[in-house]
């Protein structure tokens, strides 16, 4: 292998990369966010109604969670500075040409199909891939560091594309989008080495003996990602984690995160504002998922997992019979904000307990597509029963009780130290 020129930092370049995939995702998680701002926009721009732009948003987001895996295994063969180049093309390009949108299938094309499969690729599995390749230790709090850039993402994005929708209009909403994400190429071309033995490292903390990254595997693409995936099924312990985290999609960027607004423009709550308490939520799930990261590093993430899922629930059952005024609304965003997404860091270190590191990012990413499922699920549902029923209760409560199940199940998922069998090669061992 061809050693490129060493970087600067030594080993503490890790963290540069870290910073470089911070910022792509925070891009991505600013992306996924938009259809909520556009929701309102959109239906007074063209009368659509809020059923048609949550269906968009809901294939943008049910494609987000199936890139995952085939994400996964991509970077694996063709390197992550590769896939990552051409996702954020990809995803300028979907924001850029929806400008030029007029009829509800352009919407679902752009804000849907592209958007998805280009943010699909800059998701979690982005962050878990880079924190295997790059660290040895600490990587439960570099996993909850990334994870948390979704929350930034949110607290940068929306309050500024909130108040650009509501006093320009939608379209220069989409082209900041695109903008963004095409600053983000060459930073990802200049600083992002594939792999620290290319610069002449090993990974952050690795000790003395430990082996160099073997590099990509062989064999056919879509063999190695169903492979994965056909082994992995013959675990409780997959599907465990599918289950729960497909309730971390419902009960997260599904529901609150394409219908908060919505929400509270029902009860007189300006777009603006709205998107506020959505940027206080990123704020609280920043410091609640670096926390989370720090304490998977030091105890049992499925008690961590309990304790979120079933705080998670009963906030939201919470939030439909509050009263919407400041102090009320201010109580949930911190409380609902600090487990936002803390659910990240235990379930992939469950993940990579139970499969090992070398099937653990493609197995992590059928799992984030059991939570982009879950996500596309509620978006949907959410927005047909807003329509049919008159008002989001009824959502909000199902989603609640869903938090509470998902609390129990975690509690059900058998770690390797509990005498569980590692599967390998499709044979329990």
């Amino acid at each position: 292998m061809t050693i490129q020129r060493r970087r600067p930092f030594g080993q503490n370049y890790a963290f540069v990369v870290v910073a470089v995939v911070f910022l792509a995702l925070l891009a991505s998680a600013g992306m996924r966010a938009t259809p909520g701002v556009l929701m309102l926009p959109l239906g007074r721009a063209f009368g659509w109604s809020r059923d048609d732009i949550s269906s968009a948003a809901a294939v943008g987001i049910l494609l987000y969670g199936l890139m995952g895996p085939f994400a996964a295994a991509l970077m694996q063969r063709f390197g992550i500075k590769r896939v990552l180049l051409i996702a954020l093309t990809v995803m300028a390009a979907a924001a850029s040409s929806s400008a030029l949108m007029t009829r509800p299938w352009h919407l679902l094309l752009t804000w849907g199909v592209l958007s998805g499969t280009g943010t699909g690729c800059v998701a979690v599995v982005l962050g878990a891939t880079v924190v295997g390749r790059w660290f040895s230790t600490h990587r439960g709090l570099m996993m909850g560091l990334l994870t948390a850039s979704t929350a930034t993402g949110t607290l940068i994005f929306l309050p500024g594309l909130a108040a650009i929708a509501e006093y320009f209009g939608w379209r220069p909403v989409v082209l900041t989008i695109a903008a963004v994400c095409v600053l983000l190429l060459p930073l990802v071309l200049w600083l992002m080495p594939e792999r620290p033995s290319d610069i002449g490292l090993t990974r952050y903390g690795a000790a003395p003996n430990e082996p160099v990254d073997a590099g990509a595997p062989s064999g056919n693409l879509f063999a190695l990602t169903l492979g994965t995936l056909q082994r992995a099924s013959k675990s409780r312990v997959f599907w465990l984690l599918f289950a729960t985290f497909f309730v971390c999609g419902f009960t997260t960027n599904g529901l609150i995160g394409t219908h908060f607004i919505a929400l509270c423009g029902d009860h007189g709550i300006p777009e603006v504002r709205a998107a506020g308490l959505l940027a206080m939520m990123g704020v609280c799930d920043l410091i609640g998922t670096t926390l989370s990261g720090w304490l998977t590093d030091r105890f049992d993430p499925r008690k961590l997992l309990f304790v979120y899922y079933g705080l998670r629930g009963l906030s939201l059952m919470y939030l439909p019979y509050s009263d919407f005024s400041f102090y009320s609304l201010s109580l949930f965003g911190v409380f609902y904000g600090l487990d936002w997404i803390a659910t990240v860091p235990p379930t992939l270190r469950l993940t990579t307990e139970a499969f090992g590191e070398r099937d653990a990012p493609v197995v992590f990413g059928w799992v984030v597509a059991g939570h982009q499922i879950g996500a596309a699920t509620a978006a949907f549902m959410a927005g047909v029963l807003r329509v049919q029923l008159g008002s989001y209760l009824t959502p909000f409560v199902i989603a609640g009780a869903t938090g509470v199940v998902a609390a129990f199940l975690a509690l059900r998922i058998r770690r390797r130290d509990d005498r569980m069998p590692l599967v390998v090669a499709g044979e329990n061992v």
